[in-house]
This record gives structure tokens, C-alpha cells and sequence, in this order.
């Protein structure tokens, strides 16, 4: 006799006067209410149970999958691997005292769900050496609701986590993987791979408490070619290997979809794991300087070229470049490399070096016809044809903010040239009939299609007339 047939001859000896066809209605009345996701028939058995005054207080003894999870649940055992592990947080009750918490997000063959560790639970021995694809066992937890009504694991006093041995029937994190290029929108605790597109950056920012946070922003291509945004919030560039080529094949472990305002996005949080190829050693790299500007935090940032023609941007984060000028050529060693992007830091050095036929900036310049949409940087010369306007846009999120832009033109095409926010005051000081040097632009596909400009962080706009 299986458990629920055990259960529902209890329910029957202690309520003579109901039948089993009721009871089979009243399940399915119940899963409709509560929703068939979240319970099985036997966790409704248990909650018309409760209905009829009956006590079915005999603990679940087998091991559920994360699929038969049903608020209320207690005392169940899991057989799961891990996606990924939070870091430990504390919080304040409403009396003031402190409490600890940790999240872990665990599949199985099914389905996936989130664990609470709570108090001395969220420092199990050995909980922070846990790795994605390692098999757990969760035992004696408990289940309770979300905001949204999902079902939640929860680890308390009475509960464990141990490891599980190193076979099992559930999937290993290879086999849940899934190509970028497959994702479709409201996903949840997926795991993705791709192509590193690009460089990746950190974002900082002001959240809405007013608090500081970060973000580290990157793309990946999928094996149709499309390119997909990705966000990673209160995530830095700590857990990167300090050599990143652009095109390294990336993994998100413990991410979910959202359509943003370029369309459907991926994001990801401190737990999330970023598993990208790269090395530990840093070569010194020789470039010439073309730009240097601060940043709103206030680090500098440089654009140079090397000898064979790439721009590659480097962000001072320890003021070592504050003797450096613009023309200069220069060694240095980085913190990190992440493809064409650099970062000095407070192990780096740099030092002047005697001109080694590095290119100048009129010997990289690009010609507007030869300007593509790229993850790239380029520079142009070009003679201003319409007088840069100024005007606040709106977005999609209701946020105010500042767009500058300008038409221009050299000997072989024209091209809009725009800067959004503090970009856009570059073009403050310019008028129409003056020859620029842009250095540090974007390419994108703007309106109708066509090629624009775009202002970066690390852009400079010099006369040369």
C-alpha cells in the first residue's frame, strides 16, 4: 500500500461518514484552488484533512522530489544537487534582536526550488565549500510560501544538509545547461552558456534606499549569432580570472530572463556562479595614449592603442597614470585583462618609454564609411554640420535624462553623433563649422536602421580648427 493509500484509510476509519469519491473531489476542488504546481494530491489529502477535524500527524518518511513540494510540508527528506549558494546575511527582527539567513537555489531531475538556511543553519560545516553540481541531501525541513505563493525549503533547528555520495539519477549541471540562444522570457534558476562578446564592465549606482551597489554588465552570443545583455547585480569583477579574452566561452549558473529596454535580457545576483575561460597570468602591454578623462567616481580613465592598431580602454582605479599625458608612450601592468578593457590597480605599475613606432591618433582614425555597429571603439575626424542640441528624454522606466547630438561629416559619409547623460555635455562647446577629433566612440544602430555615434565614458572631443 503506497503512503497516500495509507493516509487516505486513515482519513476514511476516522470519518466513517465521508466516501472516497468525495474525498477524490474534494483534492481536485483543492489543487484548483491552491493550484496543481504547487500541490500533490497527497499534500491536499493533508490539508482537507485538517478541514475535517481529522489529525494525520504521521511525518512524511520518503524522499519527496522538489516536484511534490506543497506548503506545509514537514519533516521531508531531498535527494538534490546544488545550482548555487548564496553568501550569509544578517537581519534585524522587529524586537531588534539578529538572526542569520542563506539561500540556495537546488534542482533534481523535475524541478527547482529555493532553500532558507536560517541561524546557526546558514553555517553548516562545510555549506561555503559546496559547489554547482553537488549532490545534497536535505533532511527533516520543512516547507512554507513565498510572496508569490511558491513553495520554499526551509532549514531549521531540527534540519540538515549532507553530502549525498557522488552518483545519482539526477542531472548533472552539463546535462542542465542550455545555449544562450534558448532562453525565452520569465525563466527562472536556468543555466547558460554562450561566447563572451565584448568586454565586461562594472557599473556602479544608487539603489532606491539610496544604498551603493554595483553591477558587473557583459554579452554572450548564442550559436544563432544573437547577442544577449547580461546584468549581474552586486557582482564585481572579484571571481573573474584576471585574463579574459573577448570570445572566451562563458557559463551563468543560477540566472533568470527579463525583458529590459533593448529587448530580452538575462540577470543574475550575487549568488549567481560566472564561470569564464581565461588565465591567472598578465602580461605588460605597450600603448600609446590617445585620451584621458575621469569618470563620475572620479578614477581615470585612458584610451590607447597598441602597435598593431587596437584601441584598448584602461580604468586607473589607484591614480598611478596622474603624471601621464596624452601622446605619451607607456608599459603597464595590469590588475586585469578583460579582452580589449584593462584595469590598474593598487598592484600595477606603469612607466614611460621611448616612442617604439606606436601609431598616433591621426594614424588610427577611422573614416565614417568604414564605421560598422560593433562592440568596438573607434575614432574619427569630421567637421560639425549641425550645431549640437540639448534635450531631456524620457524612458521607458520614467527616468529624466540628458541627450546632446549633432550631425557631422568627413570626405566619405555622414553620421549622427549623440551623448546621452554625462556624455552628453561634450558637445557643449561646439558649434557647427568647427573640424573634431571624437576619440572613444560606439557604433550602433540607431533610427531607421542606420549607423550612429555614440559618446562613451572614455570619449574626448578635441578642435582642430
Amino acid at each position: 500500500m503506497s503512503e497516500f493509500d495509507s493516509l487516505l484509510s486513515k482519513l476514511l476509519e476516522q470519518r466513517p461518514d465521508v466516501t472516497k469519491a468525495q474525498i477524490d473531489e474534494l483534492i481536485q476542488r483543492k489543487k484548483e484552488k491552491i493550484g496543481a504546481g504547487y500541490l500533490t494530491d497527497q499534500g491536499a489529502l493533508f490539508l482537507i484533512a485538517s478541514d475535517l477535524g481529522v489529525s494525520l500527524n504521521e511525518p512524511l518518511k520518503v524522499e519527496m522530489g522538489l516536484k511534490d513540494l506543497y506548503v506545509g510540508a514537514k519533516e521531508i527528506t531531498l535527494a538534490t544537487r546544488v545550482m548555487n549558494v548564496y553568501p550569509i546575511k544578517q537581519f534585524s527582527r522587529k524586537d531588534g534582536s539578529q538572526f542569520l539567513l542563506r539561500t540556495m537555489t537546488v534542482y533534481d531531475g523535475d524541478s527547482r526550488a529555493q532553500v532558507k538556511l536560517w541561524d546557526e543553519k546558514a553555517n553548516l560545516p562545510g555549506i561555503e565549500n559546496l559547489k554547482p553540481g553537488d549532490l545534497v541531501k536535505i533532511i527533516k525541513a520543512y516547507v512554507k510560501s513565498d510572496m508569490k505563493g511558491n513553495p520554499i525549503i526551509n532549514v531549521g533547528s531540527g534540519s540538515n544538509i549532507e553530502p549525498n555520495g557522488t552518483t545519482s539519477a539526477i542531472p548533472s549541471l552539463d546535462a542542465i545547461t542550455d545555449d544562450v540562444s534558448n532562453v525565452k522570457e520569465n525563466q527562472q534558476n536556468l543555466v547558460v552558456t554562450g561566447i563572451l562578446d565584448g568586454n565586461l564592465r562594472t557599473t556602479e549606482f544608487t539603489n532606491f534606499k539610496g544604498e551603493p551597489g554595483k553591477s558587473l554588465q557583459l554579452r554572450l552570443k548564442g550559436k544563432d549569432g544573437n547577442i544577449m545583455r547580461v546584468v549581474l547585480w552586486n557582482k564585481d569583477e572579484s571571481t573573474i580570472p584576471k585574463v579574459v579574452t573577448s570570445g572566451a566561452k562563458t557559463r551563468l549558473i543560477g540566472v533568470k530572463t527579463k525583458v529590459g529596454q533593448m529587448g530580452l535580457e538575462i540577470h543574475g545576483d550575487e549568488g549567481t556562479v560566472l564561470e569564464i575561460e581565461g588565465a591567472a597570468e598578465i602580461q605588460p602591454i605597450t600603448i600609446r595614449i590617445l585620451s584621458m578623462t575621469k569618470s563620475d567616481s572620479g578614477n581615470t580613465l585612458i584610451l590607447g592603442t597598441t602597435q598593431d592598431k587596437k584601441l584598448v580602454s584602461i580604468s586607473d582605479m589607484a591614480q598611478i597614470t596622474k603624471d601621464l599625458s596624452i601622446g605619451d608612450v607607456v608599459e603597464c601592468m595590469p590588475s586585469k585583462v578583460y579582452g580589449k578593457s584593462i584595469m590598474l590597480e593598487g598592484d600595477s605599475f606603469v612607466r614611460k618609454v621611448a616612442d617604439q613606432g606606436i601609431p598616433t591618433l591621426s594614424e588610427i582614425r577611422t573614416k565614417i564609411k568604414d564605421v560598422k555597429p560593433a562592440e568596438i571603439l573607434y575614432c574619427v575626424e569630421a567637421i560639425i554640420l549641425k550645431a549640437p542640441e540639448k534635450r531631456e528624454i524620457q524612458t521607458k522606466t520614467g527616468e529624466t535624462v540628458l541627450l546632446s547630438e549633432t550631425f557631422i561629416e568627413d570626405d566619405t559619409g555622414q553620421i549622427w553623433l549623440k551623448g546621452w547623460r554625462s556624455q552628453a555635455r561634450l558637445l557643449e562647446q561646439f558649434t557647427q563649422g568647427e573640424i573634431i577629433t571624437v576619440t572613444a566612440v560606439n557604433a550602433k544602430a540607431g533610427l531607421e536602421g542606420r549607423t550612429e555615434l555614440f559618446l562613451t565614458a572614455y570619449s574626448a572631443i578635441t578642435r582642430k580648427n
